[in-house]
């Protein structure tokens, strides 16, 4: 029997399998609002067989996105938007979650596809915040937070939260990782504070923390909250897999019920050297020192590679996005691979042999 293929419980949820859809960024979004796009990307996941389908980061509010084409959740008419997605994945088995977010000092770029680069004021560039005024790389300098301003940004993912339930989502996912503002908060290198949100790292823990249990109390009781971690900075003085453990404790004992394991984004001069699951032992680390379920990503390709993962204890689910975007399917091919049954819809069937 493959281990990738039993049933995963989450609070409420069953999910049908144990992969997990990645929040991948797709900058097709217009004024923050979906469109058919997100729709038929999102419910192909669905049709092909993925047990959760994260939707992209999605900005809690304007100054948030990382792009002017970033998902936004920010006001009822996007989560209006939003909630034929969410209705998609669900009548198709999957559950349907999506990532709040907050890009900090790596907000107004434009799309990867335009150069990636910060906008200019020619482009529309809109000024920045971050715990500290440090940039990211050769990045404009952020403006710092005034501690009104932090003690705000709660409130703005908890409502993000309630409009992601009315829109019909089963889950959220809070994005701590990848360099993005509460991320930035949680790092010695971009957080300089003397106040109570910098000095340690219980100060610099204090905002995420914050969004963590107002997002928990927000979103209802039944259903789950995940959070995605870069467990490392891959850079010395930075975020490390021991503040992470640190982390991981305060978020469970707050009601968070997974850990989405990733690395890195927050240093422009980071050292890693990526390579097939270079990413899982972190994510095996904080499982085994927390008790808390965790999902690995990066790198994972093979039916067999994720089979391994998840049979041997490393996590309890991996998450693919690349891989995913190469071929929705690959959670009906991966089963075939393991001997197990896939998630077929009916409309596919004369398909299946």
């Amino acid at each position: 029997m493959s281990h990738l293929f039993e049933p995963f419980a989450l609070r409420s949820l069953t999910l049908r399998n144990r992969i997990l859809v990645a929040p991948m960024c797709t900058y097709s979004a217009v004024d923050g609002l979906a469109s058919d796009w997100h729709l038929v990307h999102l419910g192909s996941f669905a049709l092909g067989g993925a047990a959760l389908v994260i939707a992209e980061a999605t900005a809690v509010a304007p100054e948030g996105r990382i792009s002017a084409s970033d998902l936004g959740l920010w006001s009822d008419a996007h989560a209006a938007a939003l909630a034929p997605v969410a209705r998609f994945v669900r009548d198709h088995g999957a559950v349907p979650c999506i990532q709040l977010a907050h890009a900090g000092r790596k907000a107004s770029t434009a799309a990867p596809w335009l150069g990636g680069k910060p906008l200019t004021a020619a482009d529309g560039a809109w000024q920045t915040v971050a715990p500290s005024a440090v940039a990211f790389g050769a990045y404009p300098a952020p403006r710092a937070l005034s501690v009104a301003e932090i003690q705000a940004i709660p409130d703005a993912f908890a409502a993000a939260a309630r409009r992601a339930a009315a829109a019909g989502f089963q889950a959220v996912e809070l994005h701590m990782a990848h360099g993005y503002l509460l991320h930035q908060f949680l790092s010695p290198l971009s957080n300089h504070r003397s106040d109570a949100f910098g000095c340690s790292q219980a100060g610099r823990m204090q905002l995420p923390l914050r969004v963590a249990a107002a997002v928990r109390l927000a979103f209802p009781a039944e259903l789950p909250v995940l959070v995605r971690i870069s467990a490392t900075d891959w850079k010395e003085g930075g975020w490390d897999l021991a503040g992470s453990i640190a982390l991981c404790h305060a978020l469970r004992a707050l009601g968070i019920d997974f850990i989405d394991v990733s690395t890195g984004g927050l240093a422009h001069d980071q050292h890693l050297q990526p390579g097939p699951g270079f990413q899982v032992p972190f994510a095996a680390a904080i499982r085994r020192e927390t008790g808390m379920a965790t999902g690995a990503v990066g790198l994972i390709t093979a039916p067999e590679q994720a089979e391994q993962i998840v049979a041997n204890g490393e996590a309890d689910a991996v998450l693919l996005a690349r891989e995913l975007l190469r071929d929705p399917h690959w959670p009906l091919r991966a089963a075939k691979a393991l001997g197990a049954e896939g998630n077929w819809p009916k409309q596919y069937l004369r398909a299946k042999t």
